[in-house]
């Protein structure tokens, strides 16, 4: 029997007619007519006089906003499916404290409806992070939404090690039941990393391989190049107290910090400020659910944002849809957010936090061609995504109804 015919998806486009906003670093609000190139899912020029090849495919943007795909920074997307239950929920291994040696990507299911749903909100690129059950979650990664297999979708992982604070580990980790004990199981597992890496040093000083106990140390192994810098802590803190504790924890062993939540971030804003720490702040649409959350406050990402910290917003999905991540800064902006620090915080500010801006959150040369076109300005609430681009490919469109590429090319209604 002869093989279905699968579609051929170009990774060439010419984004043409549109008004682009660049998002690079650079980027001072301008608004500015011109063209995105993009060859082999790069873009390779963006401008006012691009020359377009005769054999790349044009889409018209005329009338319409071009943006970078927006980033979410922290999600469960294909780890926590909504309407699935427990059978979708591999978001918490629960009974194990601290399993840095788990990896979200293992775990990720590239047909969780969700990351259709991200491509229709403009969103091309997001971390997914363990739950935040455990006082060390696990490794995590950063994904493309579109992508029929795990292999295809990945960005970069691991990214960083995801570890929470507060209510969630205390009632559900299997492990410490306070705050103290939280800190202490997380002071244990940094001087086991620490003593890892000594015993690594001396057996390489001397020529020697490492014993198989030491070797098998799959945790600190992980926790090694969190102290060294290579991957980054990202930290679940809600509470004023919880946010000035990973502050502490982060200066006693020297690793990069990015704090996630920041719910009371405007309680310890001096302390953010002196050490100039990245804030991931939100979800922001959420009830006060519980008593970490009874100071949750829209206003939160314009106050850290207006004291000059980099921030960028998260919808935390499933806890809040990632539709409604543009909204989400709609909402900061109508409570004090800078309209142009509110798209920085959809797009370069996530990508630069996560350690991908080299690939994703800008208009530019050489970054992976994720390319969202608008219907209008984002943060307007009427406005939606009406084409969207990942890595070159047509990926998603809307014409009175939204509809999503398949990987074998096909589209089917979202």
């Amino acid at each position: 029997m002869p093989a279905p015919h699968r579609e051929q998806v170009s990774r060439d486009v010419a984004v043409v007619g549109g008004t682009l906003l660049r998002l690079t670093p650079d980027w001072h609000g301008e608004r500015e007519p011109g063209t995105v190139l993009v060859r082999d899912g790069r873009i390779v020029a963006v401008g006012a006089h691009v020359p377009v090849p005769a054999d790349v495919p044009v889409l018209d943007a005329t009338g319409r906003f071009v943006l970078p795909g927006f980033v979410d920074p922290h999600t469960h997307l294909g780890v926590h499916a909504e309407g699935e239950g427990w059978h979708g929920a591999d978001v918490n291994e629960k009974g194990e404290p601290c399993g840095a040696r788990l990896r979200s990507w293992d775990g990720v299911d590239p047909r969780d409806q969700g990351f259709a749903d991200a491509l229709s909100a403009g969103v091309t690129t997001v971390a997914v992070l363990p739950g935040s059950a455990n006082v060390v979650g696990g490794q995590t990664g950063a994904l493309k939404t579109w992508g029929a297999t795990v292999e295809q979708m990945l960005l970069r992982a691991p990214i960083g090690v995801k570890s929470a604070l507060g209510e969630n580990p205390r009632k559900n980790s299997g492990g410490p039941s306070t705050r103290m004990g939280i800190a202490a199981a997380l002071r244990d597992a940094f001087a086991a990393a620490q003593r890892f890496s000594a015993q690594r040093m001396r057996a390489a000083e001397k020529g020697e391989p490492l014993d198989p106990p030491t070797d098998r140390d799959r945790d600190a192994e992980v926790l090694a190049r969190v102290l060294t810098g290579e991957l980054v802590w990202q930290q679940h803190a809600h509470r004023a107290d919880d946010i000035a504790t990973a502050v502490r924890l982060a200066e006693e062993f020297g690793y990069r910090l990015v704090l996630n939540h920041v719910t009371e971030g405007h309680r310890v804003l001096d302390l953010l400020v002196e050490k100039g720490l990245p804030a991931v702040v939100g979800p922001l649409l959420t009830s006060r659910s519980k008593p970490e959350l009874r100071h949750r406050s829209l206003s939160v990402p314009g106050i850290l944002a207006g004291a000059g910290l980099r921030i960028a917003l998260t919808t935390d999905h499933p806890v809040v849809p990632i539709q409604f991540l543009a909204l989400s800064a709609t909402l900061a902006v109508k409570e004090g957010l800078d309209p142009d620090e509110a798209l920085r915080a959809l797009t370069l500010n996530p990508a630069v936090i996560l350690g991908i801006d080299d690939r994703v959150g800008s208009l530019a040369p050489g970054l992976d061609g994720d390319v969202a076109v608008w219907s209008g300005d984002p943060l307007d609430v009427m406005s939606r995504a009406v084409h969207v681009v990942s890595g070159g490919r047509s990926v998603y469109r809307w014409d009175g109804v939204g509809e999503v590429r398949e990987a074998d090319g096909t589209w089917r209604p979202l």
